[in-house]
Order: C-alpha cells, then structure tokens, then sequence
C-alpha cells in the first residue's frame, strides 16, 4: 500500500505562477485591471475566437449567458443530466424547464440523435457538454440547431485545450470555459465565455459587472469612470487580477500541461487493459484531440462482486483517491422530488451513473503513480 494519499486531482502550481501573484499583490492594484484584460486576449488567442469575457467562474457564464439570451419561463433547454449539476441549477433559476438527452453509452456525450427526441416547440437552447477533455460532435449538432432555428452554447468546462475536427473547441460559436483547481489550468476559481457574437459578448461583459456600460477597468482611464451609467441590472462577476495572473501563468504552460496528462492517461489505457472487471471511456469515431481533463472508468459491478462506492472506499483506504464525474442530476434528490424525475428515463446516463468513478490525473503525477492506482485495483477487486 501507498505510504502518502495520492488525490485524485492536484493543481501544477510553479514558482512561476506564485510569483506572477505575488506581482500583483505588490502592485496594489489587485481587482480587475491590465492583467484580467491581457488574460482575456491571451485566451482568445490561444483558442482562436473573436472574443473572451473573464468571470469569477463557469457557473456565472453560464447565468450571464441564460439571461441574455432571454431563457425564462415557458423555455425549454435541451442538456444531458450526465453533467455537474450548475448548468441544470440555472435552467431552474431561469424559471425554464431542462429537457435531459441521454448519452452515448462509451463517450458520455450527447449527439443530434439522442438530442433529436427531445425538441418541442417549446425548445429555444441546446446546452452540449464536452466531456472529461473530449469533445462533443459539434457539426450534427450545430446544423440541427440551425434547421430549427435554436440557439446553442457549448459546456466547455472540461474542453481547455481539446480539439474537434482540427479546430479548438471554442474557436466557432458560443462557450464556457472553466478554471476550477481540478480543471486542466487554474486561476483558483474562475471561468471565460467565449463567442463570435460580439453582440453577445457586449452583453455579457456589461452583465458581469452591474449593468455598467464600461468594464470594471479601462486602460485609458487606469480604472472606471466614475460617472459610468447602469444599462440595466446586473451582477458582480467580474475576474480578479490576482485571479487572471495566475490564468496567465498557467496558460503559458496548457500545452505542456496536456501533453503529461495525455502521456498518464495513455499508460492507464495500457495498464487498465490488463482488468476485466475496468471499462475505461472509448474515443469516439470521430477526428479530436483529446486535453484528458479526466480518466474516467467504469466498474463492471456484476463482474467485480461489488459496487462503485464500495470500490472507491477501499481504494481511498489504500491511500488513492478518487471522484466521481458525474452522479445523474435528473436522479438528484430535488429533481425527483420537485419535477418529477425518475429513474428510467435515461438508460445510459443511469447505466454510467451508477459505475463511474475519476482516477488520479494531473501533470505533477509520475508513471510509479499510475501503477500504484492500478495495482490498488487489483488489490481491491480480487
């Protein structure tokens, strides 16, 4: 058995990157200001959209976004309960109605077919998820959200990175991206939205700080104008410097990044292939570049003699940890007991729900590492 815990997921925080913050703390300017700008062109850059807004996190994208885009009651939107729970949460908060498209049963993503089954005429939103560093078939997608007239935002919180059909996930369209500590780089808690529509853009950056019809900071002025006038209501959502410092100083290394979390995830693959009772992910069948936010199993409970949660428990016993991406939302217990939910209505989702279980990935990790969580594994499943 391990002597130390190994987590099951670990921010890579350089000198580099503490002394990019300790940068900003000396310069007493630590609230939205140069560096949250430079991080939001810095981040346009690196996925090739038109533009970005920086937020204190996804979740607030995603908020922003639905108030926009005018999501309220009467309002369906199409989303896979296969997600965390934030997007679903906001869909409620609107006062719409979310509509759950089940997944394929390998990728865990949704598709125009299993989207297709879930439009109305009372659907006006398509929210897909780009899941655990892979990505979504976003053409089918996007020509069927173009037929019917719908609008669409990509859930790219895991997707920093990813690629689809050689193309950035965020490069066309509209997306949200997220910062989280676990996600693939951090800025401590924090998220960017990203769009070609500037119109778009303009509301959201006006939303995220009062309703103003400045940003918190312009150049010119080296702050605000102090006669800035509310447009409308909005919220306090608006990214630190300190935050975006620490953006920067990771974004400088997102590749490198990604490049060691694709190397563990390869020598999982290999490693895993050894254990029946595992079923890692599949690739889907279509051309990605994969950023491995996440190594994803599931435990064929049948085979195995025991179930998920019980396998995660002797696991963490043995010094690994472990998470799970994710529990259903639609079986979630507000869910069931407030809209009616149940089990059954999505075999796949469930199917997955009730077996998966993220293994340890993060750049700091070592190959030794890799095969100490393998060779718990097997430990625990004999």
């Amino acid at each position: 058995m391990r002597k130390t815990f190994l987590p099951f997921s670990r921010p890579a925080i350089s000198d580099a990157d503490i002394a990019a913050v300790c940068d900003v703390l000396r310069s007493k300017w630590v609230t939205t200001g140069q560096k949250a700008a430079e991080f939001e062109n810095r981040f346009s850059d690196y996925i090739g959209c038109p533009g970005s807004v920086a937020l204190t996190s996804a979740t607030a994208g995603m908020h922003l976004v639905l108030q926009a885009l005018g999501i309220g009651p009467g309002d369906e939107v199409i989303t896979p309960s296969m997600t965390w729970v934030s997007t679903v949460n906001l869909i409620v908060l609107a006062g719409a109605t979310p509509v759950f498209a089940d997944i394929d049963r390998d990728t865990l993503m949704v598709s125009s077919d299993t989207i297709k089954p879930c439009l109305s005429d009372r659907t006006r939103l398509i929210i897909p998820v780009h899941f655990a560093g892979s990505a979504a078939d976003m053409g089918p997608i996007r020509k069927m959200a173009a037929e019917k007239g719908l609008m669409l935002v990509e859930d790219a919180a895991h997707a920093v990175g990813t690629e689809y059909r050689g193309v950035r996930v965020g490069r066309e369209g509209t997306s949200i991206f997220s910062f989280h500590p676990i996600k693939n780089i951090t800025t401590g808690e924090g998220g960017m939205f990203c769009s070609n529509d500037q119109g778009l853009l303009d509301r959201i950056r006006r939303l995220k700080f009062h309703g103003l019809g400045v940003d918190a900071y312009d150049r010119d002025m080296q702050g605000r104008s102090p006669q800035a006038q509310v447009l409308e209501p909005g919220y306090k959502y608006n990214l630190t410097d300190i935050s975006a410092a620490l953006g920067l100083s990771q974004l400088a290394r997102v590749d490198q990044f990604n490049a060691k979390r694709t190397e563990l995830a390869m020598r999982y693959r290999e490693r895993l292939s050894e254990i029946d009772e595992i079923l890692p992910l599949a690739d889907p069948p279509y051309p990605i570049k994969h950023s491995w936010h996440l190594f994803i199993i599931r435990l064929n409970t049948e085979r195995a003699g025991l179930g998920r949660d019980e396998f995660m428990e002797r696991m963490k016993q043995r010094n690994i940890g472990t998470g799970i991406h994710f529990l259903a939302v639609h079986l979630q217990r507000y869910y069931t007991e407030h809209m009616g939910m149940r089990r059954g209505m999505l075999p796949y989702t469930e199917w997955n729900s009730d077996r998966i279980c993220s293994l340890p990935l993060f750049p700091d990790m070592t190959d030794d590492d890799v095969d100490d969580v393998v060779k718990t594994i097997k430990e625990v499943l004999v």
